[in-house]
């Protein structure tokens, strides 16, 4: 067996998205890959509905912790081979250059924490961003990574980002 690919989420306080993003790639993709996120500001801790939600799914939350991009961006870090972000805002923010030269995509995804209402309602937009990410990561997941050359590839990362969320 080859070695598991690195992949890195990335979003702005590494609170929410990110972490769904790393939790649903650390159960779904097996030992072909290994999940890491962080954030550009993270807001140290990760929200409770994230935490709520993965539990809910019987998914370990052991791994969540909201860190700054910075350690992933280091020379004894793990080498990158995907950083996906998966909010706007860090989309925009000029990234640390990561060691591994990773292939890149933006798969933006609407900030649950940000979600307004009753406490059913914030709910129901992590369970909505969750869902988001999960149909992105399967679509990654089935893409026939040792075998397709690095433009096509990129490609493909791309039209898997920019599905729109009404789609999935």
């Amino acid at each position: 067996m080859t070695q598991p690919y690195n992949v890195l989420f990335l979003c702005t306080g590494n609170s929410a998205r990110s972490i769904l993003a790393e939790a649903i790639l650390r159960k779904d993709g097996g030992d072909r890959f290994r999940a890491f996120s962080a954030g550009s500001q993270p807001k140290g801790e990760v929200h409770p509905f994230a935490l709520e939600l993965l539990r809910t799914m019987n998914q370990d939350t052991a791994f969540a912790r909201s860190k700054s991009w910075d350690e992933f961006a280091t020379s004894d870090a793990p080498k990158m081979d995907f950083v996906f972000t998966v909010c706007d805002s860090a989309a925009s923010e000029a990234c640390p250059v990561w060691p591994g030269q990773p292939m890149t995509a933006h798969c933006a995804v609407p900030d649950p924490a940000a979600a307004t209402g009753t406490d059913a309602e914030r709910r129901l937009a992590f369970a909505d961003a969750y869902r988001q990410l999960s149909n992105r990561i399967s679509a990654f997941l089935s893409l026939p990574l040792a075998s397709i050359d690095r433009m096509s590839l990129q490609g493909k990362l791309r039209e898997i980002g920019e599905t729109r969320h009404s789609l999935l």
